[in-house]
């Protein structure tokens, strides 16, 4: 006689899915939840701009708040962390940049705009939930470490290159009203503001106020759902409407050559295990909309940097997944 055991189906689903393709597909089915809501109108798609702004505006500092007074950064290495990212970045940028204007035939300022959307990863409306689910608070942690750097350090490049290769018909502004311009910039960031501000309670070394700590908590707690949601509505408002074939040059670049060379750099540096697989993901994340923006604050490649951002997102479902096993396999 055979016996047959029963399994329960939450057991064999846990056998057949892994823990990482389970956050990814918990992630990015939020995106999908938000783009569903409005391709069927149940939402206006305008929506996800109130939505993305809260996020950015409230949520998301105070994720980035809490982060900073609570972090264990010892063992993070921030320099090496640096040094592996934004050498992916730089790598990203230039075959982007060089992919637009020389196999495409765009001028100089399209090709600003394509080496931003290459090397522009979408480290908090989808970063940060993303290394939440994946690696815990202490990836947040270390995407912190990024964070803090990434946004002044993305947007001062743009400006630069803009300056230098985008208004071929003007002349240069003074090397002040750039500096003028970025600290302006920064300084009205939420989310740099929620950094700054979170490092700044830390060094006080007082404990937050009860009530304080619930509201921060129940903000912050909300920030990474609201934000993938948010998202996905946003990219269902900006479509797909040109340029597709150099948008997915472009976005198989952002998909495979970034996080290539940060597992490169971060196998070269030695960088601690956490930090390396951090890297990693950041650096295979798509394009978030930071490059749309900056593509519209310029006037050029808004189509390119709109499509490429669509295209990404929706590949990056299946190469993040693979990045982080092949990361796991080569950190541990």
């Amino acid at each position: 006689m055979t016996t047959v055991i029963a399994v329960p189906a939450a057991l064999a689903y846990q056998r057949t899915v892994s823990p990482i393709t389970e956050t990814v597909l918990f992630v990015f089915g939020l995106v999908a939840l938000g783009y569903a809501a409005g391709w069927t109108g149940y939402l206006k798609t305008q929506t996800g701009d109130g939505l993305s702004e809260f996020a950015v505006g409230v949520a998301m500092p105070l994720l980035l708040f809490r982060a900073m007074i609570s972090a264990d950064f010892h063992g993070a290495a921030p320099w090496k962390l640096w040094a592996a990212y934004f050498t992916a970045v730089i790598v990203a940028w230039t075959a982007g940049s060089l992919t637009t204007t020389r196999l495409f035939g765009r001028d100089s300022a399209a090709g600003v705009v394509g080496g931003v959307a290459t090397a522009f990863s979408n480290l908090v409306l989808l970063g940060i939930p993303f290394t939440l689910g994946v690696f815990g608070q202490e990836g947040v942690d270390v995407l912190s470490l990024l964070v803090s750097v990434h946004l002044p350090t993305m947007m001062m490049a743009s400006i630069i290159m803009f300056e230098l290769f985008g208004r071929p018909d003007r002349e240069p502004r003074p090397p002040l009203a750039l500096a003028v311009e970025f600290a302006r910039k920064i300084a009205v960031n939420p989310l740099i503001v929620g950094i700054l501000a979170g490092l700044a309670w830390r060094v006080t070394g007082v404990a937050m106020p009860t009530l304080a700590l619930r509201f921060v908590d129940a903000l912050a707690g909300i920030a990474g759902p609201l934000a993938l949601f948010a998202m996905g509505l946003s990219l269902r408002r900006f479509g797909i409407s040109g340029n597709v074939r150099l948008a997915f040059v472009l976005s198989g670049l952002k998909l495979f050559l970034m996080p290539a060379v940060a597992l490169a750099m971060g196998w070269l540096l030695g960088l601690p295990p956490l930090s390396a697989k951090v890297a990693v993901a950041a650096a295979g994340l798509p394009s978030g909309i930071n490059s749309y923006l900056i593509a519209v604050q310029f006037g050029t490649g808004q189509a390119l940097a709109s499509n490429q951002m669509t295209i990404a997102t929706a590949f990056a479902v299946f190469t993040t997944a693979f990045w982080l096993s092949i990361a796991q396999m080569v950190f541990g």
